[in-house]
């Protein structure tokens, strides 16, 4: 895992690696990568008929670990049925609490990244969420970690490499959330073999 107490250098390549996957992608992944959370936010409103809070909230905290195609399939049975399913415990009681009518940011962890998912989502045009999954922390620290731990469960972790993409994007004249979106594209598209541009990352150390 990342050291939280990170030196300026560190953090500076953090934010040159977020940088070089921007500049990486195609005209189709920044396509993408913009309109990732509007959809995301038009997708929470239609799913509990026109209620865009609680629809960001359950996609929030039915997110943990899965793929977006099933957190979509989740959160739109629990609205349906009434009765989340399918997650671990945490994660369904945490639905069941804003399908009851709690506020998703009394019950989402808002300084981790559910919280900032649900903003991302209800919100796009959030000026500071930031979503930092394992696929935002990879670009960020410049490697691959696969099953390894990433440590973004401490709050000082993960404020440090949200820090880092709102540097990027003060940079980039760009919107934090669409600078993660647009790097989150590339980076998926690089795992799965169809990236056509290379990119160099300042390793941490």
């Amino acid at each position: 895992m990342i050291d939280i107490r990170a030196d300026g250098a560190t953090r500076e390549g953090f934010v040159q690696n977020v940088i070089n996957t921007w500049w990486a992608a195609t005209e189709e992944q920044e396509t993408q990568g913009r309109f990732w959370y509007r959809n995301a936010h038009d997708l929470a409103t239609m799913m509990t008929d026109g209620d865009a809070r609680k629809g960001a909230g359950l996609l929030a905290a039915l997110s943990p670990q899965t793929s977006w195609p099933l957190n979509v399939e989740l959160a739109t049975a629990a609205y349906e049925t009434g009765e989340p399913s399918g997650h671990l415990g945490d994660a369904l009681a945490k639905a069941a609490k804003i399908l009851a009518g709690a506020d998703p940011i009394e019950v989402l962890p808002m300084d981790r990244k559910t919280g900032h998912f649900y903003r991302c989502i209800l919100d796009p045009e959030d000026a500071e969420a930031v979503c930092v999954d394992r696929h935002a922390h990879d670009i960020a620290v410049g490697e691959e970690y696969g099953a390894r731990e990433r440590g973004l469960g401490a709050k000082g972790r993960y404020a440090l490499i949200a820090r880092c993409y709102r540097e990027a994007a003060q940079r980039l004249r760009e919107l934090p959330s669409t600078v993660q979106a647009v790097t989150w594209v590339v980076w998926r598209d690089r795992l799965i073999g169809t990236s056509t541009r290379g990119f160099e990352f300042v390793k941490a150390v």
